[in-house]
């Protein structure tokens, strides 16, 4: 899985750098989130879609299973820059309540700081 990892007041973002999440790259995904919240259990992580141009089932699980293993330790998580297509899957699963995808990293970052 090709990634950025940078820290963005004090917020780890986690940019994808791949065209697709699917069943390829989301146990990559799953294990990169699993990294990040045992290095600090209070994180907040960011996931950067705004390369990502297709998802499936699998993908956005592994959104999910990042959401579950955050909330489950007290850490905080959130998606961005989700393109249409993506936005689509998550209204279609009817998981739009659950994972919220905000438009850019400054919009996640005041609901992550908030």
């Amino acid at each position: 899985m090709n990634f950025l990892l940078e820290t963005v007041d004090d917020v780890k973002v986690l940019r994808l750098k791949e065209q697709r999440l699917d069943s390829v790259v989301a146990p990559d995904l799953k294990a990169q989130i699993l990294v990040l919240l045992s290095d600090d259990p209070d994180a907040k992580i960011i996931i950067d879609l705004g390369e990502t141009v297709y998802a499936d089932s699998s993908g956005l699980g592994s959104l999910l299973f990042g959401l579950r293993q955050a909330r489950d330790q007290g850490a905080k998580f959130a998606i961005c820059g989700a393109q249409e297509r993506i936005k689509s899957l998550i209204q279609i699963a009817q998981l739009g309540d659950v994972l919220t995808n905000y438009e850019d990293e400054y919009q996640a970052i005041a609901h992550l700081k908030g």
